[in-house]
């Protein structure tokens, strides 16, 4: 455990995922490119992000009781390659129904690797350090976005869609090699004891985990915080900051990099917040979800065309969310035993993305109907008008408010549990943070 040994799965692991978000987040950066190669609507289009997301999401849980019952290794590996395949099938598309198919495919790849190397970290290290691993893992992953928003942005726009897209598949391959020749489930010795004996002992196992409060609480702080990024940078976000606010496509690709910049500063700011404060993780989660609310608020009431800097305010902020829903991985390592870590952490990584999916496509769906009002009113059509955008990205707030509604009942009644089974009493913030500020008087 925490050897030289784990550093380096660890760190192979992490590479893979890197790759992971690189081949997740080509689609966001390809999104004018597509639009111009498949000549379709914004639903239509939408549906690119969304049926990847939709498989993603779907297999969470799937891959969490597989990880319980076979081990994560082999799991990254046939998800890898599915990525590869996946990959190559919307380079060559000749249509969006083809790309569609590739992207399904990247979607069932994705699913396996981030959860795997989330097991793999809580097999190969212990103590207050796996929360800070844990935010590692979402930062350097981050980074894929980056190589979708510079590299592959730069090939995409001088050598066009064929070549960009094969060109991030090769990155898969070299992922599946190392993780073929490094990564092994456990240490040798280790103490987590046998896998499930039998699927329906993994399913009692899921039930359990499911079941519990904590494991539901971490579910809703991930659906909060990070289904506003990804709906941004995996699709609407280089359309809006095109269309509606006259940014140069390629400038608009690299801007996402402000939102990873500001997920690695912040995140191992908050890992270290949640290994020191394991009793007011919500309260982070819940203060990370009213600064994007507000600085959401600002850009789409800006009368006009919102400036520059309140674009960056807000690539900040929901580059924040992104560590932030790691809290709630962290809530599942300290509710669920190592056993059933995998599913626990499948149930958890479903949040965001259900959350993302539902937001992605009906800011589509919306964006298609208010371009047909002003059609059937006499006006010029103009998809991508500011206006539109700005009533359309109104349905975060919904989406994000059901969430915290759940997420405040999640925690009432994870506390409940922590008082009567471990006689832990989790008082308000504001009572905890009075009685703080009496003792430093006295």
């Amino acid at each position: 455990m925490n050897s030289r040994r784990a550093w380096f799965v660890y760190g192979v692991g992490v590479f893979a995922y890197l790759v992971a978000v690189t081949q997740r987040t080509t689609i966001g950066v390809a999104g004018v490119a597509a639009t111009e190669r498949f000549h379709s609507t914004a639903s239509v289009l939408s549906t690119l992000a969304v049926v990847q997301l939709i498989v993603y999401a779907a297999m969470q849980i799937p891959v969490g009781v597989l990880i319980d019952r076979v081990g994560s290794r082999w799991l990254m590996a046939v998800g890898t390659a599915l990525m590869i395949v996946g990959q190559v099938t919307v380079a060559i598309a000749p249509s969006i129904g083809v790309a569609i198919v590739g992207r399904i495919l990247v979607g069932a790849g994705d699913a396996t690797v981030f959860t795997s190397l989330m097991r793999l970290t809580n097999s190969w290290f212990r103590g207050k350090i796996v929360p800070q691993l844990s935010q590692w893992i979402g930062n350097i992953g981050q980074l894929g976005q980056v190589l979708s928003a510079v590299p592959f942005a730069i090939i995409l726009h001088q050598s066009g869609w064929t070549t960009a897209f094969l060109s991030a598949a090769s990155l898969s391959v070299v992922a599946f090699i190392g993780i073929v020749a490094v990564i092994t489930d456990r240490p040798v010795g280790s103490d987590e004891g046998p896998r499930p004996a039998t699927w329906g002992e993994s399913l009692r196992q899921l039930r359990v985990s499911l079941a519990r409060p904590g494991t539901q609480l971490g579910f809703w702080s991930h659906f909060v915080t990070q289904s506003s990024g990804t709906v941004f940078s995996l699709m609407w976000g280089v359309p809006f900051m095109v269309y509606a606010l006259g940014i140069d496509p390629a400038e608009a690709s690299g801007l996402l990099i402000v939102s990873v910049v500001a997920g690695l500063i912040s995140g191992p700011i908050l890992g270290l917040l949640t290994a020191r404060y394991p009793l007011r993780r919500s309260n982070l989660v819940l203060g990370i979800v009213a600064l994007m609310g507000v600085v959401w608020a600002l850009m789409l009431l800006w009368p006009g065309t919102p400036p520059f800097w309140l674009l960056i305010l807000l690539l900040i902020a929901i580059g924040i969310g992104g560590p932030g829903s790691l809290i709630g991985f962290d809530f599942a390592r300290t509710f669920n035993p190592l056993r059933s870590l995998g599913s626990a952490n499948g149930i958890v990584n479903v949040g965001g993305f259900l959350a993302s999916f539902v937001m992605m496509f009906l800011i589509g769906v919306l964006l298609d109907w208010e371009n047909s009002i002003r059609i059937a009113s006499g006006g010029a059509s103009d998809l991508y008008a500011l206006d539109s955008f700005q009533w359309a990205f109104v349905v975060q707030y919904v989406i994000v408010g059901i969430g915290v509604g759940f997420l405040i009942h999640a925690r009432r009644r994870t506390r409940r549990r922590l008082s009567e089974e471990e006689g832990i009493e989790v008082a308000p913030l504001w009572v905890a943070l009075s009685a703080a500020w009496r003792r430093r008087g006295h």
